[in-house]
């Protein structure tokens, strides 16, 4: 009986842990198109704001690859698979939907990650999940249709529709991908280089799509305005890199390893309305009362998929991050 309490206390803190840098990341991530928007206003292209945020990123956590450099060498595909689809899938193609449908139809459709995610548990790996999971993942669809006010633009078209899905599909691999080697142990792949990898890869790829050499360099030395205000440039493109990207991707896959792909994944909603929220805020972009209420059905899909618990007698539902996952990451966590 002690160590059974002892295994549910552990397991415990590594949720509350694991939830709370889902929340950062979320936080981190959903901050991002705040300051990127004044940049873009300013005069730079969309996919050169991303290509900045994501070689500025990769040269933060140059160091990280220098010392996991072993993982070149045990874990090639997984290093690949993250920067081609975590990183530059996800960017390249939800920017690419953007210049063909609204972009509240392009992040609903992106967000539907967190029940691909399900789906590929539940089909593809033949892993059981649990009910409380599957409606929380509802729940915060549906929430996210009134936080973007889904029917304010349905005209899109197929190719649109397309690469919104393949930014979702590329989202599916970020979670998918995160928790790889998470029952490993000392063997688990370190999540710091993974992530540093990551961005190398995704770097060199939207190099060859975003052409930075056609950029707009001077937009960087001026300001930019966020709500009538005038902000040094190469702060925000500070924020976007340190914040938005690298603390983000960080705190993200760490959260995948403690909690699970699905459930990490639902919190992630969350970036839909924190999004909101702080363009409200800062960009004097107003809430209407379907968004408030999107955002707090959101809220509620969350916190139902996060407390979801095993069920007894039965193979470990992967949606609940119990104990034996928790005691397999004692020295995985970054």
């Amino acid at each position: 009986m002690p160590v059974r309490t002892s295994d549910s206390s552990l397991s415990g803190r590594g949720r509350s842990v694991g939830l709370g840098l889902a929340l950062l990341s979320a936080v981190a991530f959903g901050g991002s198109g705040v300051a990127a928007k004044p940049l873009i206003e300013a005069g730079l292209d969309p996919l050169h704001v991303v290509w900045l945020r994501v070689a500025g990123a990769a040269l933060v956590m140059l160091p990280l690859a220098v010392r996991h450099r072993a993982l070149l060498r045990r874990r090639p595909g997984l290093l690949a698979g993250f920067g081609l689809l975590a990183v530059a899938g996800v960017q390249a193609c939800y920017f690419a939907a953007l210049s063909r449908i609204p972009v509240g139809v392009a992040l609903l459709i992106e967000y539907l990650a967190p029940a691909l995610v399900l789906g590929w548990v539940r089909f593809v790996q033949k892993r059981p999940v649990t009910r409380a999971a599957a409606v929380g993942v509802v729940l915060a669809v549906g929430g996210l249709a009134c936080v973007v006010e889904v029917w304010s633009g349905l005209g899109f078209d197929a190719l649109g529709l397309l690469l919104a899905l393949g930014a979702a599909c590329c989202q599916v691999g970020y979670f998918v991908l995160s928790d790889q080697g998470s029952d490993a142990g000392d063997e688990a792949p370190d999540p710091l280089g993974v992530i540093a990898y990551g961005l190398l890869v995704g770097a060199a790829v939207l190099t060859v799509i975003a052409r930075p050499w056609t950029m707009d360099w001077s937009v960087l030395q001026g300001t930019a305005s966020m709500d009538g205000r005038p902000v040094a440039a190469v702060a925000l493109l500070a924020w976007i890199v340190l914040v938005a990207t690298v603390v983000a991707y960080v705190t993200g896959v760490v959260s995948v390893r403690r909690l699970s792909p699905q459930v990490a994944g639902v919190v992630a909603c969350l970036e839909a309305v924190i999004a909101t929220v702080l363009a409200w805020v800062l960009l004097g972009e107003h809430l209407s009362a379907p968004q408030i209420a999107g955002g707090a059905i959101v809220l509620v899909g969350a916190f139902i998929a996060q407390s979801s618990t095993p069920s007894k007698g039965s193979e470990q539902p992967v949606a609940s991050g119990g104990p034996d996952r928790e005691l397999s990451r004692r020295g995985t966590s970054a």
